[in-house]
């Protein structure tokens, strides 16, 4: 694709920093190049250059490369320019480069997707390299760098051979149908065909909670009733001031998140609500968000403070009416067997914990009600938090997998290879359907994973995917 303006932008992050590159695409690449820094260096070789605005003063001195289209990452000609990183320095430039005619500041995204119009990327990997500049922890960059190195689109495109080759069989056959044997010979070779596409698409499907949670975070809700120790868990863990900490129930009245790194991975901690009988109806409004929550989370840290009196395990009946599936005390059995089932095929883990523990010593012991937990911790000496945290990120990476593994990174992903398999599905259902039918069937289903790699049917899509870049990318 042929872009007749020009666009400019920093391309190395916040200012001031010991070097700015600033990045030149498109057509008046070569002409800035020239007017900025006396003449165009030798094909992807540094040059050190004096760079002059249109006054012929001089802006700085740096390195200069260019590199022609469309062996570029925009498929353009593109100019680099590497400067002082002081913000004085880089407004200049680009004021100088801007006021080249045709030349102009480049949008969020803009750099990337030249690239993509161009050929140069295909959808899944622009979306790769957004996650890769948005990762925050080790996990999160590795499985950005896969997607940013065309793991997916191998994958996709991929699907889309053996697609294509089936269809073709069976095209075949409208030309060859008075041979006897072609069409036994078409029917065998395509259902194997399909069948290999179809299973590969649920094991790739199976994989989607993983993506999601790299990329958004292992959730976990720390659920319990009031003052059962919530804030003070979620500050111990933040190792900061995140939530208000008073002896007075019902402090916390929305939820409170802190994500943290363990082992790589993002794990999203929300504070939530005492949840309990109230008349008060904003207290209400958060405890009903603290079931919201809890409906969502990958993991629920159920808080429990026996010292407060055996009313405290109260807070349990009431959840097990408004989850989706019943939280249950360790050692307390389901008070009917449908909710046992739900228990036990509840794909969320939940993890009970009693609190204060160093209220122990205070009292003489446990109180004769503390519950049977998975574990004890006390928040104000430390006790039992290296080993919850542990826990959690145990379950965390058992969740998430290898980072390295290919997954569906995004919903989108998601529905379009859920669109392509119930086409799949359709057709290994109707094997008698008519072979023309059969063929409209593939090619469907072709097209709904060339929306995958951005060959087909994404230009709607594309402002919402390339706002996610910098100015610069």
């Amino acid at each position: 694709m042929t872009h007749s303006d020009t666009i400019a932008a920093l391309s190395s992050g916040t200012l001031p920093a010991g070097v700015a590159v600033v990045r030149v695409s498109g057509p008046a690449a070569r002409d800035v190049m020239e007017r900025l820094a006396g003449s165009v260096p030798p094909e992807r070789r540094a040059s050190l250059r004096r760079f002059r605005d249109a006054a012929d003063r001089t802006i700085d001195r740096g390195i200069a490369l260019f590199f022609p289209g469309p062996g570029s990452v925009t498929g353009e000609d593109l100019a680099e320019f590497h400067l002082h990183g002081g913000r004085a320095v880089v407004a200049a430039f680009l004021e100088a480069a801007t006021g080249i005619p045709g030349v102009r500041l480049a949008v969020a995204g803009e750099f990337t997707r030249r690239g993509f119009e161009n050929g140069r990327i295909d959808l899944t990997e622009a979306e790769g390299l957004a996650d890769l500049l948005a990762a925050s922890t080790e996990a999160q960059r590795r499985m950005a760098v896969a997607q940013a190195g065309g793991a997916l689109r191998s994958l996709y495109e991929g699907w889309m051979r053996d697609l294509t080759n089936a269809r073709a069989m069976i095209e075949a056959s409208f030309d060859f149908a008075d041979e006897g044997d072609v069409d036994d010979d078409v029917a065998s070779g395509v259902e194997r065909q399909v069948a290999v596409v179809a299973a590969a698409m649920r094991a790739h499907l199976a994989k989607a909670d993983r993506g999601e949670i790299l990329r958004e975070g292992f959730k976990v809700a720390i659920v319990g009733a009031p003052n059962a120790g919530k804030s003070s868990l979620l500050n111990a863990l933040a190792d900061r001031e995140v939530a208000i900490v008073t002896e007075i129930p019902g402090t916390t009245r929305d939820v409170i998140e802190a994500t943290l790194d363990l082992g790589g991975i993002p794990v999203r901690f929300s504070d939530t609500a005492g949840i309990r009988e109230t008349a008060d109806r904003i207290e209400a409004m958060g405890i009903e968000r603290a079931r919201g929550v809890m409906d969502e989370a990958d993991l629920v840290l159920a808080l429990v403070d026996p010292h407060a009196g055996p009313t405290t395990l109260e807070w349990l009946s009431g959840l097990l009416t408004h989850v989706k599936h019943p939280l249950m005390l360790a050692g307390h059995e389901p008070a009917s067997e449908e909710a046992h089932e739900n228990r036990s095929t509840s794909s969320r883990p939940i993890l009970t914990i009693r609190t204060k523990i160093d209220q122990d010593k205070l009292t003489g012991g446990a109180p004769p009600h503390a519950p049977d937990c998975d574990l004890t911790i006390s928040t104000r000496t430390g006790e039992g938090l290296a080993d919850l945290v542990d826990r959690i990120a145990e379950i965390a990476a058992t969740a998430v997998g290898d980072p390295d593994d290919v997954v569906p990174a995004r919903t989108r992903h998601r529905e379009l290879i859920g669109d392509a398999l119930r086409l799949l599905t359709e057709f290994q259902a109707a094997p008698d359907m008519p072979a023309e039918v059969r063929a409209e069937t593939l090619r469907r289903t072709s097209h709904r994973l060339g929306a995958l790699t951005g060959q087909v049917g994404v230009e709607d899509l594309l402002e919402v995917i390339f706002a996610e870049f910098c100015i610069g990318k």
